[in-house]
């Protein structure tokens, strides 16, 4: 079995491939059935599963969608209870090329299972 830092960053390099494929069928297992997405740039609040599906359908429609890559830098994963913090640094760039965004994330994970799924993803935008 993989170590859960390993686990995690598998399901984060998965995550980022299905926003770059904008695959939401991918996407949805990832997430727990309550997940929480903090906005970087106004703080804006989705709350629940299917809320940022609906968030990701919408900017996958988008004329020139926005693709977002997160990049952890380290996780923290807690010695009593299944839960992990991944830290690292997001970017957005729109598919054209243009249109860039980029700043820093904290997302807490939870083991459900076998399976981890992000909890709660918070941003800051910095550029």
């Amino acid at each position: 079995m993989d170590s859960p830092e390993l686990a995690i960053r598998l399901r984060r390099a998965a995550f980022n491939q299905a926003l770059a494929e904008a695959d939401l069928a991918s996407i949805g297992p990832l997430l727990s059935q309550n997940v929480v997405l903090v906005a970087g740039s106004d703080s804006a609040v989705i709350n629940g599963r299917k809320a940022q599906l609906l968030a990701w359908k919408r900017e996958f429609a988008a004329a020139d969608p926005v693709v977002y890559t997160r990049l952890p830098d380290r996780i923290e994963v807690s010695p009593v209870l299944p839960v992990a913090m991944e830290h690292g640094a997001w970017q957005g760039q729109t598919k054209s090329g243009g249109n860039s965004a980029s700043g820093t994330y904290a997302a807490k994970w939870r083991r459900l299972g076998t399976e981890w799924v992000i909890e709660a993803e918070i941003f800051l935008t910095l550029a």
